[in-house]
């Protein structure tokens, strides 16, 4: 995932709404507990870790029990600590107090208890990538002072975690996507295949499936991990499919059923989170309603990259803040120029004024006489059965065209409705091409040499072309 193109724009719920998920968690909200729960008589060890004395207080206050309990109790010691909600007051005698965070979760805003989340988030994706206490200790060489030999473990840190980033990054554009599954669950096979198989490998190798079953494994472990922090919402990976080949299941199974091999999805909180990360590492993340307080130039230029879906909700939100005729207005006079983004900023307010009503009307006529988008207001007001809408002139009409099909080139490529597009416009203009390559667009060449390559028909793609040799011929 490069960090210079933007990411897809992504819906995020209200920040009053996540602050309420992020109190709720496991993770916040016994890390909390134990910020308050401590006192004078508290003690910490030199790691800032609660002493294993009381390990069984701290247990029993978060209501844990079984062979884990004090393991959870330190972790969520460990969390109040980095996330601020305890300080160390003396290292030497293990003494703390109230960290200045905690009055944030009840005092503060909902970004405040938000930015402590994050930072609690953060404790837990790094234990993430840690491997389990037995693999640890084996790995610790006593002969050099206690060390870890990373070399017995074959875990490289940086490499883990950068595992678990990409894992994360495909999951959030899988959510953002709006192509993506409909209630944006994802197997943990195909997850783990995102970052294990390249991208140009037909059939993977014995030796990459098994790279991928590994995969799924580390991440089964890291995503029960990471559901009580609130990130993701996860159904483990079934039991019985780690148990040995000769033993007999409990009951039938069904080897077709992929949901038994791990689902996992973001939560409305993992998206908040993990674009916050993005954003912090420096990608282009966009969210739905930034550009809403912003002018109609960046309104149109923003969500030139958008999906339709997100397009519009974007532009739903800048509307609803403004008086219909002068948003007219303002779209109208930013939808103008020559350069090569204008013709998609053009397609974009056309689908901006798709959106209102009736009291738009003297915006559109007061463009009627514009070279470029005077075919635009005919449109729109046909289109509402405005009274008295001037004929367009044939030169219209064709510069238009023109600037409808750059304005597709730019937002999907040579995608399939563009080249049903193509076919449409030489089907209805009997000498389009002899016509079409003296419009004055600065894309009408672009166009033509498009229109040459996605037409199925050889003639016809090579009259495109031919025109398209005009065009740029032209002084």
């Amino acid at each position: 995932m490069s960090d210079s193109s933007p990411l897809p724009p992504v819906r995020l719920h209200p920040e009053a709404e996540l602050a309420r998920d992020a109190l709720s968690t496991p993770l916040l909200s016994r890390a909390a507990r134990l910020a308050r729960w401590a006192g004078p008589d508290t003690r910490v060890d030199a790691g800032g870790g609660l002493v294993e004395e009381q390990l069984p207080a701290a247990a029993e206050l978060l209501g844990l029990t079984g062979d884990d309990a004090a393991a959870y109790a330190s972790e969520a010691w460990r969390v109040a600590v980095d996330a601020g909600l305890v300080e160390i007051v003396d290292e030497e005698e293990g003494t703390v107090a109230p960290g200045a965070d905690l009055a944030l979760l009840t005092g503060g805003t909902p970004h405040d208890v938000l930015a402590v989340w994050l930072s609690a988030l953060e404790t837990v994706l790094a234990d993430a990538s840690v491997p389990d206490l037995d693999d640890l200790l084996d790995a610790v060489d006593l002969e050099e002072g206690g060390e870890i030999d990373f070399s017995r473990l074959e875990w490289d840190p940086e490499a883990e975690a950068e595992f678990l980033d990409g894992v994360l990054g495909n999951l959030y554009l899988l959510t953002a996507s709006e192509e993506g599954p409909a209630d944006a669950s994802v197997p943990l096979p195909a997850l783990a295949a995102s970052v294990i198989v390249p991208a140009d490998m037909g059939e993977p190798t014995n030796d990459v499936l098994e790279q991928v079953s590994d995969a799924m494994m580390r991440l089964d472990d890291q995503f029960r991990m990471l559901e009580p922090a609130g990130l993701v919402a996860y159904q483990p990976v079934d039991e019985a499919l780690m148990a040995d080949a000769d033993e007999e299941p409990a009951a039938p199974v069904d080897d077709t059923d992929v949901t038994r091999y791990g689902m996992v999805r973001l939560t409305p909180l993992g998206l908040y989170g993990l674009r916050a990360r993005l954003l912090e590492a420096g990608f282009t993340a966009p969210a739905v309603g930034e550009l809403a307080d912003k002018g109609a130039d960046v309104l149109l230029d923003g969500t030139a990259a958008f999906p339709p879906g997100a397009a519009q909700a974007e532009t739903e939100q800048w509307l609803t803040r403004r008086e219909v005729l002068p948003a007219a207005r303002e779209l109208l006079a930013a939808a103008r120029g020559a350069d090569a983004g204008a013709p998609l900023r053009r397609l974009r307010c056309q689908q901006a004024l798709s959106l209102v009503g009736a009291e738009a009307e003297p915006a559109l006529r007061e463009v009627l006489d514009d070279p470029e988008l005077g075919g635009l207001a005919r449109v729109w007001l046909t289109e509402r059965g405005a009274p008295d809408v001037p004929a367009p002139s044939e030169a219209m009409v064709y510069w238009l065209t023109i600037d409808t099909v750059a304005a597709q080139l730019a937002a999907e490529g040579n995608s399939e409705e563009l080249r049903a597009l193509v076919e449409g416009l030489a089907q209805q203009h009997s000498g389009f091409f002899a016509a079409v390559w003296r419009v004055n667009h600065p894309a009408t060449a672009e166009v033509l040499e498009a229109m040459g390559r996605l037409h199925p028909d050889k003639r016809i793609a090579k009259e495109a072309r031919k025109a398209a040799f005009k065009a740029r011929s032209q002084p």
